[in-house]
């Protein structure tokens, strides 16, 4: 089957990100994608937290997520819109919440981002995201097209337990949206994608935000899938733009008969 990634600039403009994801839903299907992947914080990326808050809206009122499922159903196509900031996470802070949207513009499953990043770089960029998103409260395993997909946002990428505990529960894909640092990108994405794909035999499918934004930050994009084996089958590069890939379900089981990793996992105690 195939798949389609949008990678994005996104900027500070909610009206304008919805419309770019429209025509990405749109023109996924016109080259006959089954679904759409889309980055992290496809609703805004701006760093600015008092002018960001002015449009960061609850679910049932953000216009970004209606328009995609609008789009969505006029297309006939599944969409994993990556993420939202939206209101309402626990404790007044917002929350980073993916989505899998079905052909009929249904929503099938939620998934609020974990880990959260709280980190000072080298470069002196300093971000704490727990200042402002509160963490999701567990996993979740949807179902797809591709068969039964664990859902994950950007730096949850380094926690491996999440990715054991998604492929425990019958994942065969994992999603991974990013709007990963230019830095860190560099030094782990691809190394860190290619593992998460290997240990659990699983297609990842990582739609990633790209290039210059208009609130300052710089964004590794690099939008990638990866098979089951651990080899990348696209890789986006920096530019923006929608990206095709063809997926075979049926890999994943000839690669868990040739490394049955997973059959092989066994509760570990300390000693």
């Amino acid at each position: 089957m195939r798949v389609a990634l949008f990678q994005s600039t996104t900027g500070i403009d909610p009206a304008a990100n919805a419309a770019a994801l429209a025509d990405a839903v749109a023109a996924a299907a016109a080259g006959g994608a089954a679904m759409l992947f889309t980055p992290e914080m496809g609703n805004l990326v701006d760093r600015d937290r008092a002018r960001a808050a002015a449009h960061i809206h609850s679910e049932a009122d953000d216009s970004v997520l209606a328009a995609v499922r609008e789009a969505a159903a006029e297309a006939g196509i599944w969409v994993h819109l990556g993420s939202l900031a939206l209101a309402g996470g626990e404790g007044g802070r917002f929350a980073n919440r993916g989505f899998v949207i079905g052909p009929d513009g249904t929503i099938r499953a939620r998934y609020d981002k974990i880990h959260l990043f709280d980190v000072d770089l080298p470069t002196g960029e300093s971000w704490r995201e727990s200042a402002a998103y509160a963490p999701g409260a567990g996993a979740v395993v949807a179902d797809t097209p591709l068969g039964p997909m664990g859902l994950s946002i950007c730096y949850d990428m380094r926690f491996p337990d999440l990715y054991r505990t998604m492929s425990d529960a019958g994942a065969v894909a994992f999603a991974v949206p990013a709007a990963f640092t230019v830095p860190t990108g560099r030094a782990h994405w691809h190394v860190l994608l290619r593992a998460r794909a290997i240990e659990a035999g699983v297609f990842v499918i990582a739609a990633a935000q790209t290039g210059h934004h208009e609130d300052g930050r710089d964004t590794y994009g690099h939008s990638l899938v990866i098979d089951p084996w651990g080899e990348v089958i696209l890789d986006m590069g920096e530019a923006p733009g929608l990206g095709f890939a063809e997926v075979d379900p049926h890999a994943v089981a000839a690669v868990r008969a040739r490394v049955p990793a997973i059959a092989h996992r066994r509760p570990i105690a300390l000693l």
